[in-house]
Order: structure tokens, then C-alpha cells, then sequence
């Protein structure tokens, strides 16, 4: 047994200095107060370090298979876990695509024999697969993924007689990425008259507008609501789409929930010039009120969860001109330091930081025995000096494509480790390769 303690715990909206006793994967007990003396137990003195939840990041990109020459799960689960991230939940937008069950086991035996953190894969939903959608077990797969917009060939969904077939027979949580293609491509078109092939980055928040989020959006919460269907809104990234989440029920009995992201609550379009299409993704980052209203409604309940849609691509890729250049880039090494830096300046508290993060997610996905400190379950946290600070340069990024929309900057606080069922996976810039993570489970 392994005990931490005269951390500084934050969990269930409380914080306090305390100890953790670890028994193999699981939490023994939590202390809040003086901590009995023990034989035998491996002790870690925790004194001036934070130990909260591992992060719960429920829309990463890893890219494998068949584009791995931005990321793989090897790779990006090593940078997931030195972030402080424990677990994540991957997109079904690979080469082949996750959208039949052979290739969603593919991914399953891939991250059990390289995966550091703890993970699940979403099945993807396309016009012709609601037989393999339905095929998709419950306890072990965290959803189902719809493109209803934002995508290419057959995983761009947005026919209604099939949007309504999908919403009506699946019983898992349908998360979407929402986006009006026809909208999208009308305002591609104006800007493609008026720039040609030179169209400035600054005209990606007006070509995927906001009009475009919130006709898909709301459509969405039409379906779901017409059909019962547990709906998840991945990214959201205006303030008009906030309107259509409520905030006046607990997360537990929601049938509708939402996501932010950590670009669309750091970036706006302000910062467009400054770092060119290093911040382009879909959803665009848009302005700084749209940024704000977001905030608010993280801190309001009405968005449930904070991720990263971590996605990487190449610099070479990303060199390339308007048109060209892809959208997405990688974030799940500094998601948990950006929302650091927010507790440090004000804008959220420490204690909703990791509701947002940890607890919501596992209650939004009915994540089994993950999320919280609490006896029985698994041993998933992370330590954190929050008086030594992070520079993010190249030479310590752990992203296979190299980059981060956050070189240069100093965060506030420092991943001393992070523990993946018990074992300490990260310490102080080096793994510990031994164990790997495991595979969610669902209680539905």
C-alpha cells in the first residue's frame, strides 16, 4: 500500500489537507485530518502539493489508425497523462473509420497494449450504419459520435430522416459536433469571391459562423428532445448556443448536456493574427463576448464539462494557406495548467475546476468508480505544485507533431505526478511504462 500524504485534496467541492492510502488500483481510504501511523504502507510526503481527481477528457483526436503521422495513442496518452489527464474518450475519425464494431475492438486491443491512461472510444455514426450503431454495448464504449457537420464522405450526417432514425433508436449518449454545412459552405463560397485562394485566417469565425453553430445545434437539441435521446453538444463556442442548456436541474437527471473546450474559454479572435491557423479548429474561436458568455456558463451549470478536442496535425500541414491548412491542434498536455492559470486569476474556482473536469465528466458518461476520491474507487489523481511554474517550449512536449498553441507561455503551476490506477505513470518529466491504463467501464 501507498500513502500520500499532507496534500492539499480538493474533491466534492471541499479542499482540505489531507492523506490518501492507495491499496494496488483503488483508494483504501481518504483522511481529513491527522493520519494514523501505518507498518508497511510506502509513504509519499504530499506537503505543499495539490492532489486532485485526474482530468476526464472526453473528446480527444489520437488519430490512429491510418494518420499517424500526427499522433498515435502511444504518444498522446503519454502527453495526456504528463498534462494530468488520466483518462480520455477518442473520435471515430480515423482511416478506417470507427464506424463498424471490428474496427472499434481494433482500437480497443491497440490502447490496451500502449495506452498510459485510461480510455474509451466512441463509435461513429454514419447514413447507412444504424445496425452497427445499435450493435455498440453500453457498459463498455462511452458513445455514440454524429458529424452533423464539419466532416467528410459518409460521417457528415445531416440528412433529418436519418438524423431522426439515429436519435430515435440509439440508447447510448449521442455526443455531436455541430456545425450547418450548408451554411458553412455559403460562407465559404462569399469569402472565396472576395479572397480567393489568400483568404485571411481572420475570416474563419465568419465562414464557420455562429449562425452556422447554432442552426446545428439547436437542431440537435430538437432531435433529442423530441426523442428522448441523451444528447451531448461537443465544443461549444458561442453565446447563443448557451441558451439552449438549462441550468436548473442537476447534471445527474439532464438528458441534454454540453461541452467547452479549453481553446474556446483561453482564444479569441483577437489572437488570430498573433498565432494564424495554430488556432484554427471547427468550431472556430470566435470573439472575446462569445469567449465570455461560454465562461459564464461553465460557472452557471449550463455547460456541464470542460475538455480539450485534442487534434493534432503536422507544422508542415498547418503551414499551409487558408484553404489548405487543417483544422485542430494539441492540447491535452496543458489542459489542466490553462485551468490552473484560470483558478489562479479569478475566473473559476479551484473546487468547480475539478467538477468541470473530473467529476461532471464521470457523471455525464456514468463513468464507473472514476472521478472522485473516494474509497473503493480507482486511484486516478494528480499532483501539483502550484508555486513552480511551466514554460512550454518544444524540447518538453510529449505530442508526436512537435507544437503547441501555447510555446512561449509561462503557466503557473507545475505536474509534479500523475497516478493511473495506483501507479505512478508521471514524475517530474519521466514515465513509468510498466502498467497501462485500462478500459472504461459504463453503468447504464
Amino acid at each position: 500500500m501507498k500513502l500520500i500524504k499532507n496534500a492539499r485534496i480538493i474533491n466534492e467541492g471541499q479542499q482540505f489537507t489531507g492523506s490518501i492510502l492507495i491499496d494496488g488500483e483503488v483508494i483504501k481510504d481518504v483522511f481529513s485530518e491527522i493520519t494514523p501511523s501505518m507498518e508497511g504502507v510506502e509513504v509519499i510526503d504530499a506537503t505543499g502539493l495539490i492532489l486532485m481527481p485526474g482530468a476526464i477528457d472526453d473528446q480527444v483526436h489520437f488519430r490512429e489508425p491510418g494518420l499517424t503521422h500526427k499522433a498515435e495513442i502511444y504518444t498522446e496518452a503519454k502527453a495526456a497523462v504528463a498534462g494530468g489527464v488520466t483518462s480520455y474518450m477518442e473520435m471515430p475519425n480515423t482511416n478506417p473509420q470507427t464506424t463498424a464494431q471490428q474496427e472499434l475492438a481494433k482500437k480497443f486491443d491497440r490502447a490496451s497494449d500502449v495506452s498510459l491512461a485510461n480510455h474509451s472510444f466512441f463509435f461513429g455514426a454514419t447514413n447507412d450504419n444504424i445496425d452497427e450503431v445499435l450493435a455498440t454495448d453500453p457498459n463498455n464504449v462511452c458513445g455514440i459520435k454524429i458529424f452533423m457537420g464539419s466532416s467528410t464522405g459518409n460521417m457528415l450526417v445531416d440528412d433529418e430522416e436519418t438524423l431522426s432514425n439515429i436519435f430515435s433508436r440509439t440508447k447510448l449518449l449521442i455526443a455531436t459536433h455541430c456545425e450547418d454545412e450548408a451554411t458553412v459552405r455559403a460562407n465559404a463560397a462569399r469569402a472565396k469571391a472576395q479572397f480567393g485562394d489568400n483568404v485571411p485566417i481572420t475570416q474563419h469565425p465568419v465562414i464557420r459562423s455562429e449562425e452556422a453553430c447554432y442552426l446545428s445545434s439547436s437542431r440537435a437539441v430538437r432531435l433529442a428532445t423530441e426523442f428522448d435521446t441523451r444528447l451531448h453538444i461537443l465544443h461549444i463556442s458561442t453565446a447563443k448556443e448557451c441558451s439552449l442548456f438549462r441550468n436548473d436541474i442537476p447534471l445527474t437527471e439532464k438528458r441534454i448536456t454540453a461541452e467547452a473546450c479549453i481553446h474556446h474559454l483561453w482564444f479569441s479572435d483577437e489572437d488570430y493574427i498573433a498565432k494564424g491557423s495554430h488556432i484554427k479548429w471547427n468550431p472556430a474561436v470566435k470573439k472575446s463576448s462569445d469567449r465570455d458568455e461560454v465562461w459564464r456558463a461553465v460557472l452557471d451549470n449550463r455547460i456541464d464539462v470542460i475538455a480539450t478536442d485534442h487534434a493534432p496535425h503536422t507544422l508542415e500541414e498547418k503551414a499551409g494557406n487558408y484553404w489548405s491548412a487543417p483544422a485542430g491542434g494539441p492540447l491535452v498536455q496543458h489542459s489542466v495548467l490553462a485551468m490552473m492559470d484560470a483558478v489562479k486569476k479569478g475566473q473559476i474556482s479551484i473546487e468547480r475546476m475539478v467538477e468541470k473536469m473530473s467529476h461532471a465528466v464521470a457523471d455525464c458518461f456514468q463513468i464507473n468508480h472514476r472521478g472522485y476520491l473516494r474509497p473503493g474507487y480507482f486511484a486516478d489523481f494528480v499532483l501539483i505544485d502550484p508555486n513552480q511554474t511551466t514554460t512550454v517550449s518544444k524540447d518538453n512536449l510529449f505530442y508526436k507533431c512537435g507544437w503547441s498553441p501555447f510555446e512561449g507561455h509561462t503557466f503557473s503551476s507545475k505536474i509534479v505526478s500523475t497516478y493511473v490506477n495506483g501507479h505512478r505513470a508521471y514524475h517530474d518529466g519521466a514515465f513509468d511504462e510498466s502498467i497501462k491504463g485500462q478500459a472504461l467501464t459504463f453503468s447504464r
